[in-house]
């Protein structure tokens, strides 16, 4: 059996290694040759789609029910409030700085090592999936979403996000609606009972108070925000249209069809129109086994308001991962060394819990 110190001590010098290689989403080839390369040096067999690494535990077994383990290895770009080196590693004081460090490299390499330290296992109920990702932070089409065809069905999924290790049961899904506003353009010096602009205001109101029937549980009420409003070329011109962009967080009560279908039903503007609806809510009975197995070992459970890559999952899901979202995209991103060695050995007891069944009912 492999030594869990040792393993701990391997991924974190693997989250150095990918810190201090460049991986925008969609420039990701670099970082997925560091996980090839951590697969290859321990002779486990692995595939690669564009900048997405998968691998299977050797005792794949078809009959029975698959767990993905999934975090991605993609990057949002530094901020101008950086104080350091993005991409330099370094440790202070427990800290771990440098880009992706929390969002998501801790989860990603301790979920990798999670996956490492049951490969060999011969006696679990599921089979795992470890997928390295890509194209996360821009939802892009080359990421988990060309990705799922080619995995075996998934049943269930541990997706690797900053959540302090708490399990995250429930995750809002998203929809961005355009919505158009039209009036009768004229010369603002002639009189305009129809003036598109003033229309406005009466259905900022609409938006702001308007409030759907189901709430959740576990996310609570579906948030809507206005959040662009855009009209007028010039100072003498009342414009034919005034544009809106609204922000809708859609709870696990709804589908986003649903929110869709409301909207266009209710909503006093003259179109509107949804961007995607592919950004589903997600969740997982609070009866699963892995979430049984984490509350036995003392973790909390909440519904997280943050989109990730479960959004794309039709399976049931589970976000949970060390680090803290709130750092997260912030300048001089850290994340704590012990952080990512609790990670790992909770993830690995975790799943020891639920894939030997040791959860009892």
């Amino acid at each position: 059996m492999m030594e869990l110190t040792k393993l701990q001590q391997q991924a974190i010098g693997l989250l150095k290694e990918l810190i201090e290689t460049q991986s925008f989403s969609g420039e990701e080839d670099e970082t997925a040759a560091l996980l090839e390369n951590w697969f290859s040096e321990r002779e486990i067999p692995y595939k690669r789609h564009l900048n997405n690494v998968w691998a299977v535990n050797r005792h794949f077994d078809g009959s029975k029910p698959t767990l993905l383990l999934n975090s991605h290895h993609d990057t949002v770009k530094p901020n101008s409030a950086y104080t350091r080196d993005p991409f330099k590693a370094e440790i202070e004081d427990g800290k771990l700085f440098g880009l992706g460090s929390n969002d998501a490299g801790g989860c990603l390499v301790s979920l990798l090592a999670a996956f490492t330290w049951f490969y060999e296992s011969e006696d679990l109920e599921y089979n795992l999936i470890f997928a390295g990702t890509a194209e996360e932070e821009t939802n892009g089409k080359n990421g988990i979403a060309c990705l799922l065809p080619l995995l075996p069905k998934i049943d269930v999924a541990i997706v690797g996000e900053p959540t302090l290790m708490d399990l995250a049961v429930a995750e809002k899904g998203l929809v961005v609606f355009d919505a158009v506003i039209k009036g009768t353009p004229s010369h603002a010096a002639h009189p305009n009972e129809d003036n598109a602009i003033y229309k406005t205001a009466k259905i900022l109101d609409w938006f702001r108070e308007f409030e759907f029937e189901r709430r959740s549980e576990v996310l609570g009420d579906v948030k809507l925000t206005v959040t662009q409003i855009n009209a007028g070329s010039q100072h003498n011109v009342v414009p034919a249209n005034v544009d809106l962009v609204i922000d809708v967080r859609v709870n696990d009560q709804y589908s986003n069809k649903e929110i869709e279908e409301i909207l266009q039903k209710n909503a006093p503007v003259d179109r509107i129109t949804a961007r995607s609806l592919r950004l589903n809510s997600s969740s997982i009975p609070l009866d699963h086994e892995l979430v049984k197995s984490g509350i036995s070992l003392g973790m909390n459970t909440y519904g997280s308001p943050t989109l990730s890559d479960q959004a794309m999952l039709s399976c049931p899901s589970l976000k949970l991962g060390p680090g803290d979202s709130t750092r997260s995209h912030s300048a001089d991103e850290f994340i704590y060394v012990y952080e990512i060695e609790e990670g790992i050995e909770k993830y690995i007891k975790l799943l020891e819990r639920a894939l030997k069944q040791q959860v009892q009912n």
